[in-house]
């Protein structure tokens, strides 16, 4: 697979979109997004599927923490789950193909696919499926990826046009306590990379001279990193990282 797009690494992506709720942008949110394109960064969004197989752009499994409506997002319709109202802002839940209409190919879009099945083992391919069908059409620059290397893998297998990479990290046991030991050992040395035809990992800033970044990196490899929150952290995360992806203040935009 070849390297990203030249603005995959110019623009800094930001991360759910250009989120303050304190400024009526929700994390995912239309209201994030469209901040973020009036800004000029990149944008990174994250999928989950509704209980009729559309993509949602949402971030947890469960609607509490950002819609204070109890129960797993999977268990409604993108019907329903598009007339729950965000926390801090005044829209619902939007799906893929709202967003996708939105951003209409202004600036890049990195799409992370969650991990539908608990234990980052072998999808049912429902969420991969709508994400290609929604992007089937779209002409604009995107790349897809996620912690699950096998949702990669069927991405490649649905649409492999579109850009794909692994989002990776150390898997430190207090982070991921539901992953039995022998994934977490398994991911972390990101022995999937080739296997899912990728062009790019999306790792942790707290790991990024991790000796596996540097071979990746002298193969070919597009480096990004997740998640930025200063100044001073985009400057160290930049002498290893091609890109990073920010929040909580507002990244340079190289000119």
């Amino acid at each position: 697979m070849t390297g990203m797009i030249a603005d995959f690494r110019r623009l800094p992506i930001a991360h759910r979109a250009l989120h303050d709720v304190t400024d009526g942008r929700p994390e995912n949110s239309r209201a994030a997004i469209r901040a973020a394109l009036a800004a000029g960064y990149g944008i990174e969004i994250d999928l989950q599927l509704s209980r009729d197989g559309q993509a949602m752009v949402f971030h947890d499994y469960d609607l509490t923490r950002l819609t204070g409506t109890s129960g797993p997002i999977q268990q409604r319709d993108a019907a329903e789950l598009g007339a729950i109202g965000l926390i801090g802002g005044d829209e619902g839940i939007p799906t893929l193909a709202e967003v996708l209409a939105l951003v209409d190919g202004r600036v890049p879009m990195l799409i992370e696919l969650k991990d539908q099945h608990g234990q980052m083992g072998v999808t049912d391919g429902r969420l991969e499926q709508a994400v290609a069908q929604e992007l089937q059409g779209y002409d604009g620059p995107a790349a897809l990826m996620s912690f699950n290397p096998n949702s990669v893998v069927e991405l490649a297998a649905r649409i492999p046009q579109v850009p794909r990479g692994l989002v990776t990290e150390h898997y430190p046991e207090a982070g991921w306590p539901l992953l039995k030991p022998e994934i977490r050992d398994h991911l972390r040395r990101i022995p999937d990379y080739d296997r899912a035809g990728a062009s790019f990992v999306s790792h942790s800033i707290k790991d990024l001279t991790n000796p596996r970044i540097a071979e990746l990196k002298a193969q070919g490899a597009d480096i990004y990193c997740w998640t930025v929150r200063s100044r001073a952290d985009e400057q160290e995360a930049r002498k290893v990282a091609d890109n990073i992806t920010f929040e909580k203040y507002l990244a340079e935009i190289p000119s």
